[in-house]
């Protein structure tokens, strides 16, 4: 089963060495106590491993799987390290993931992803994660993932915020867009929008 992993930059976890195209077997899983850690959702990685300090890893993980209840963290006793993802490409995994599960009964909770259904909204707190399909907020380092058309976001201080502009009919990505609220050419909890393949400041800021 395809999943995602999170690393310290020299490709550990928990004191773990790995190497990218190895795999590893263990005798038991279960979530938070034994076997190799994952998660189905991109951005659930950066809950255990923030984007400043990390690697990012696509992995296959089978045998004996056990699950989380608060988030889609995994444990399994296989795992195949697959190639490493650039914050972008975590972004393109996570909009795949969400578009196959959109759904709007999930809410933020401090720490965790918030997603939201087509056309909806979802926020997060301080070093929180936030995906949707419309608009999308976070807190101060936290990092939000936003498609649509006309798709808005906004974070405090450190948020890396990433937008991605539709074509008119179906959901094809016309552009996309990465940027860091610094202070300074980025505001802090200000809305923006992609516009012409370009950042833009939403005039009203409502």
């Amino acid at each position: 089963m395809k999943a995602y992993k999170g690393f310290n930059q020299n490709l550990t976890c928990r004191g773990f060495q790995y190497k990218e195209g190895e795999t590893y077997e263990t005798g038991r899983a279960s979530v938070c106590e034994c076997g190799f850690h994952a998660c189905e959702n991109p951005i659930d990685c950066l809950g255990y491993y923030g984007p400043g300090s990390s690697v990012y890893h696509e992995v296959d993980v089978d045998g004996e799987i056990d699950r989380a209840h608060d988030d889609t963290k995994i444990a399994a006793t296989k795992i195949k390290i697959g190639a490493r993802l650039s914050i972008a490409g975590l972004v393109k995994a996570a909009f795949d993931f969400i578009r196959s599960k959109c759904t709007n009964e999930n809410n933020a909770e401090p720490g965790r992803a918030a997603s939201a259904g087509a056309y909806g909204a979802a926020s997060a707190g301080e070093s929180g994660a936030a995906v949707s399909r419309g608009t999308a907020s976070v807190g101060k380092d936290g990092i939000t993932c936003v498609r649509g058309n006309g798709a808005r976001v906004k974070g405090g201080i450190g948020a890396i915020l990433v937008v991605a502009e539709e074509y008119p009919t179906g959901y094809e990505v016309k552009c996309w867009k990465a940027f860091v609220i610094d202070g300074e050419k980025y505001k802090a909890d200000t809305w923006y929008v992609l516009r012409d393949g370009e950042i833009v400041e939403v005039e009203d800021n409502q």
